[in-house]
């Protein structure tokens, strides 16, 4: 089995995703912060934006899109904010929507309201 681990920022106690296989890519937790700063938007919406335009710049490391995604787990630190989440989260695919979980969940880091976790799979 082989790994590939990307990587964009090596003073980070993980990485961004793995790659098996040249195949299946393992997602690590993203958060939607602010470029440059360890901090959140105050909008729900610009956090829900920053966040997917993180998951998909993780995907280009591994020359995937939101089309090969199968499976994100979303936890989100006020479950009432769902509706909100959706509306940004459905601009950024077409077809078919991967398999999901939306979880409540404690404080996140820096403040963020959403971090998610996914898999995708790279169509051969």
């Amino acid at each position: 089995m082989a790994r590939q681990y990307l990587c964009s920022n090596p003073d980070m106690p993980f990485a961004d995703a793995v790659l098996v296989d040249e195949k299946t890519l393992y997602v690590s937790g993203r958060i939607g912060m602010l470029e440059g700063q360890l901090a959140v938007p105050e909008s729900v919406e610009e956090e829900a934006h920053l966040l997917m335009k993180d998951l998909s710049r993780v995907l280009a490391m591994a020359g995937m899109t939101t089309a090969d995604i199968v499976q994100l787990q979303i936890f989100c630190s006020d479950v009432s904010l769902w509706q909100r989440f959706n509306v940004v989260y459905r601009e950024y695919f077409t077809g078919q929507l991967p398999a999901r979980a939306f979880l409540g969940s404690g404080p996140l880091l820096f403040g963020a309201r959403f971090e998610l976790i996914g898999i995708a799979v790279k169509d051969q």
